[in-house]
């Protein structure tokens, strides 16, 4: 697979528009490890192969355990591996990302509400957005994985 085009440098200004939403999220006061769980399962749900790659490696140098990036895609069975917070971040995670199908329920609501505050929700459906953004782009554009890259 090779890149289609580098939209980056197409659009620097598009690029500079998501890096802003990026760096809001990373100011928003979530958890970065939560977030980065949430964006790697995003990206499970859309099969993004250069954004699985990125957000694997950048758990792992959080020192997540591989345990539980292993199971994240089965997070509902993981037991303890995953908190509270990262449990109903990742239900709310799915959700969003599939809109089309689960029309974003009450129940979904009504259980991140349980969990979140109304900022820490919203902050966390900017992210999960943002992510499902960065998804679209990468797998139309075909970015290729760092995994990929060294080979």
């Amino acid at each position: 697979m090779s890149q289609r085009l580098d939209y980056n440098q197409i659009a620097p200004n598009g690029a500079k528009a998501l890096g802003g939403v990026y760096g809001y999220v990373l100011q928003s006061g979530l958890p970065a490890e939560l977030v980065d769980l949430v964006y790697l399962r995003v990206s499970q749900i859309n099969n993004c192969a250069y954004c699985l790659d990125m957000h694997t490696r950048d758990l792992l140098k959080r020192g997540v355990k591989v345990e539980k990036l292993a199971l994240l895609q089965a997070w509902e069975e993981g037991g303890g591996l995953f908190s509270e917070a990262e449990r109903a971040a990742l239900a709310w995670a799915e959700s969003v990302t599939r809109v089309a199908d689960t029309g974003v329920p009450d129940s979904a609501y009504t259980a991140a509400r349980a969990v979140f505050d109304e900022k820490q929700l919203v902050d966390l459906t900017i992210a999960i957005s943002l992510m499902n953004s960065y998804n679209r782009m990468a797998i139309s554009f075909r970015n290729t994985p760092q995994a990929v890259l060294a080979n």
